[in-house]
């Protein structure tokens, strides 16, 4: 692993600033692609694919054949949450991701907003334009200017397939060996490493984060499908975590809208990706977000504050 080239390439990364020309070093981001930019500083392929893959967060390769300002900016974002969090870029929240609807949901309440608990959506009802009024959940019907959900909450006909994903949820009774006896930790393997077209994503939690018993951690092992046997997707990933105690796999089928939704007012989601890191769901609301308001969501805020937007 070249480190001085890696750490100059790092060093370059961090100072660069897209409005100071004296920090681009003669190297024009919006036209040099991501794969010139590495090869620049001398970096291999294997570099290329650590820092892409599991840095960037990029799930294929395409992008390095793409002007490089993007990726770098991605970098960037990286390097500034692990400085801000010390020994992980990544936070997750104690209890699991039922946290973060739990949260929505008490500041949407705060805000005026109703839950109806405990009730199936049966139907989306439309009007004679064809556009969503509502749904309806047995005898009763939430009305609304437009509906906003997943995939598995519309007809057919308004999604399309896009693939297949596998998750393969362990339980272990140690951390995942080589990894410094840490109760967390997310691995992304690299898919042309272990000679994929996708990445495979391994991530582990336990009693720290209130998921399990003291002493029982959770390690979950996912991609996109390439083949037939889901089995055989995830073997590079359940070979890093030694002796599995239970293991239970699924294998789910993956959609994304046919319109943005603006003609039908349903404005549908896409699946969760095979990704531990979310990254492409992110993308995902973002793009939602646009679609239901018509701008793009402000992310102009200070990540040092700690006030609650209430």
């Amino acid at each position: 692993f070249p480190l001085v080239r890696f750490r100059s390439f790092l060093v370059y990364v961090d100072l660069y600033d897209e409005t100071k020309p004296e920090t681009h070093k003669g190297k024009d981001l919006g036209v040099m692609t991501m794969k010139q930019l590495y090869e620049s500083f001398g970096l291999q392929p294997d570099t290329h694919q650590f820092i892409s893959h599991a840095m960037c967060l990029q799930l294929d390769d395409t992008h390095l054949d793409q002007p490089a300002l993007a990726t770098v900016k991605d970098l960037q974002t990286y390097c500034y949450s692990l400085s801000r969090y010390g020994t992980s870029p990544y936070i997750y929240p104690v209890y699991g991701l039922g946290g973060l609807p739990e949260g929505f949901s008490r500041l949407c309440a705060i805000h005026g907003g109703t839950f109806m608990l405990n009730r199936d959506v049966d139907e989306i009802m439309y009007n004679d334009e064809g556009e969503a009024i509502g749904v309806k959940s047995g005898n009763e019907m939430a009305r609304a200017k437009f509906v906003v959900g997943d995939p598995s909450y519309f007809p057919k006909e308004k999604v399309r397939q896009t693939g297949q994903i596998v998750r393969c949820i362990c339980f272990l009774n140690h951390p995942i060996p080589d990894c410094g006896d840490l109760e967390s930790v997310q691995i992304i393997i690299p898919g042309p490493q272990v000679n994929r077209k996708n990445d495979i994503f391994v991530c582990s939690i336990a009693s720290s984060h209130a998921v399990s018993a003291r002493g029982v951690y959770v390690a979950i092992v996912s991609t996109k499908m390439e083949g037939e046997d889901a089995d055989k997707e995830v073997v590079p990933g359940l070979a890093l975590l030694g002796h599995i105690m239970q293991r239970f796999t699924m294998v789910a089928t993956t959609y994304e809208p046919m319109s943005d939704g603006n003609s039908d007012k349903c404005y549908i989601s896409s699946s969760f990706d095979a990704s531990s890191h979310f990254e492409g769901d992110v993308d995902d609301l973002l793009s939602l977000y646009k679609r239901v308001t018509g701008k793009d969501l402000d992310m102009n805020i200070n990540a040092d504050s700690v006030e609650a937007d209430y």
